[in-house]
């Protein structure tokens, strides 16, 4: 089964003209799928329409399965897509509006030394209109509209490498600026890769303007290597390379991320190194205290730390701050949710979860 909300407007007339109706039944198909709305809510769709569409389509993509509430208004969502895998989202309020964090895939193939989302591997890419879903359905629970956005900033940095699912990822981004839906700009929108670079430079070329994070978490090439696999295929004068192309194509600054790693990358060395790697580059830093995932066993260092870090890399002429960490009381880190679910439905096994591509 197929899913409306992988359709843009143009492909909604064709499916409906094909099927014997007039274009404008698109525009209400449009109407319905934006709003994150099943086929039994449609009150101006022909019933003739509704039952054909039913034998092809979903009207939607996924829906909530669980709801976590953290103390700053945060909340965290478990989705179950169609097939019966989940994903996961975090939902970020803030004065200036409020952001969803999306999943792209189901798990990953990265294999990251700190992240929870890849433990059982890489089960399956998202659909565009599975991304798009997660921004749809949240902005109707907070009470939003495709015409009254309650959902104003996007980030991908939920489950999965955007940049492994490339077509899916921007065939989303195009849906979700699409001027007859949801109409979110990609000025608000970030995507974080682990440095895939050939896709890095083939976004810079896409012409879809969106912040580009990149994943750094080390400075040389060993340190990254041990803690993000994806370094040994794009070593680091490789990505800087293709950060500083980003940049000279969008002129939009990169943001790095950098997770401070008890005994890893968090002395002053490292921050020499990291400075040493960016200085002149008009790039900014993030650094994170790093979310304990007991499946991985390592942590964030102490909070004086992290200011010494970060005023190191100020005095050596490199932008950084700390980024302000929502969502820990919730299981606020990427993959945690999904993997107690699948732990208590004892499906994250020997044989779910594994990349099969």
């Amino acid at each position: 089964m197929k899913c409306l909300q992988d359709l843009s407007y143009n492909e909604l007339e064709e499916l409906v003209v094909d099927k014997g109706f007039p274009k404008f039944r698109a525009g209400q198909l449009y109407d319905l799928v934006n709003r994150h709305k099943e086929y039994e809510e449609a009150t101006n769709l022909p019933k003739a329409l509704i039952e054909d569409l039913k034998q092809e389509y979903f009207a939607t993509s996924l829906e909530i399965v669980e709801r976590l509430v953290g103390r700053e208004g945060t909340e965290k969502y478990l989705y179950a897509l169609r097939d019966g895998n989940v994903i996961e989202g975090v939902f970020m309020p803030h004065k200036y509006g409020n952001t969803l964090c999306v999943s792209t895939q189901v798990g990953c193939r990265m294999g990251c030394a700190f992240c929870a989302s890849g433990l059982g591997g890489l089960v399956r890419n998202l659909t565009a209109g599975e991304i798009l879903g997660q921004v749809l359905c949240v902005n109707r629970l907070q009470g939003g509209t495709p015409d009254k956005r309650a959902i104003t900033n996007v980030v991908l940095m939920g489950s999965g490498e955007p940049l492994d699912n490339y077509q899916e990822v921007t065939k989303f981004l195009e849906l979700l600026s699409a001027e007859k839906g949801i109409n979110i700009s990609l000025r608000n929108v970030s995507l974080s890769t682990s440095g895939i670079v050939p896709k890095i430079r083939e976004l810079a070329d896409s012409g879809l303007p969106v912040v580009l994070t990149i994943s750094l978490h080390a400075a040389t090439d060993d340190k990254r290597s041990a803690l993000m696999p994806v370094n040994k295929a794009y070593p680091i004068a490789e990505l800087i390379k293709a950060a500083k192309y980003y940049f000279d194509k969008t002129h939009r600054r990169v943001i790095f991320e950098y997770a401070l790693v008890e005994g890893k990358n968090s002395d002053k060395k490292s921050a020499d190194e990291l400075a040493d790697l960016l200085k002149g580059f008009p790039c900014h830093v993030n650094l994170i205290n790093l979310n304990y995932v007991k499946e991985k066993g390592l942590r964030g260092i102490k909070g004086g730390y992290i200011k010494e870090f970060i005023d190191h890399l100020n005095k050596r002429g490199v932008s950084a701050t700390l980024r302000h960490s929502m969502g820990n009381d919730i299981d606020g880190a990427c993959g945690q949710l999904r993997v107690k679910y699948l732990a208590k439905h004892d499906k994250l096994n020997g044989t779910e979860g594994r990349d099969e591509a």
